[in-house]
């Protein structure tokens, strides 16, 4: 039985104490099968009662640092790939971003945690610090940063904290720049293109971080391909690189061990630039 079967077996045996108890060996078996699937209306579909599922385990264990890392990422998934409502969107992520803080946290000495709502210096220092054998924390709570940010992208509060996240994506890039991919590399390229670079933004850096997430997987990141297009391209309104990133990801096998369903959601995508490139450029 897949991963997914499995799960929806075990939500109709809720009541039975035990399911609870055997989601924590098979946990890492669920998230493959996630990042495997191939139809994103049935992982869209299927998540919510997973996540709701993730939020009752948390509650009756909130000091699991494994439970917390899967609720922190799935909620980041889940409402940056799936939802289209913004005040959903800005929800679900502070959601997912909450458990990444309460991840950090689980020491409430470290200075990673106590500095989190510090001045920007001070936090880029401890993240520097950091021990290096924790960097799942590191990248479990730079991309639900990440991901709220891009929700909360009207406030500025949120917008301020971009140069946090940036230190931990960059903390991440350099421990272990292989990781799932190089997806830090996107999360980095979308970063730096978020803004031109008249009011802050550094798009030059955003595009070698693309290119190097590129390099990283082969090609085989198909969503690294898609948000060049979607934000350097875009931003600096460079269509030939635009069209030609859009073309490869359309003409490509999206089937890839760990990143079938972000590549099958980058296709989507990248449709959508494709219909919309004439109006924007």
């Amino acid at each position: 039985m897949t991963p997914l079967r499995w799960l929806i077996a075990c939500l109709g045996l809720l009541a039975i104490a035990g399911c609870a108890s055997l989601l924590r060996p098979v946990g890492s078996g669920l998230d493959a099968g996630i990042r495997n699937h191939d139809d994103p209306a049935t992982v869209s579909a299927a998540l919510p009662a997973y996540l709701v599922l993730l939020d009752g385990l948390i509650e009756g264990r909130s000091d699991s640092a494994p439970l917390l890392s899967a609720a922190a990422s799935l909620y980041g998934t889940y409402s940056g790939s799936f939802i289209d409502e913004p005040e959903r969107a800005k929800r679900l992520s502070g959601r997912g971003f909450g458990y990444a803080r309460r991840l950090a946290c689980l020491d409430e000495r470290s200075p990673l945690c106590r500095d989190l709502d510090g001045p920007v210096d001070r936090f880029v220092d401890s993240v520097a610090a950091h021990p290096a054998k924790d960097v799942e924390t590191l990248y479990v709570l730079g991309s639900s940063w990440t991901g709220y940010i891009q929700a909360h992208s009207d406030d500025f509060r949120a917008i301020a904290a971009l140069p946090k996240a940036q230190a931990l994506l960059e903390r991440v890039a350099a421990e272990d720049p292989r990781r799932e991919q190089g997806m830090v590399f996107v999360y980095l390229g979308v970063l730096h293109s978020l803004r031109p670079s008249a009011v802050g933004g550094q798009p030059e850096r955003g595009r070698a971080a693309f290119e190097r997430a590129i390099v990283l997987s082969s090609g085989a990141n198909l969503m690294a391909k898609t948000l060049f297009a979607q934000y350097y391209a875009r931003l600096l309104f460079e269509r030939p690189l635009h069209d030609r990133l859009v073309d490869e990801v359309l003409s490509a096998d999206p089937v890839a061990p760990g990143l079938t369903l972000a590549n099958t959601l980058a296709q989507e995508r990248a449709r959508q630039l494709k219909e919309t490139a004439d109006e924007f450029f």
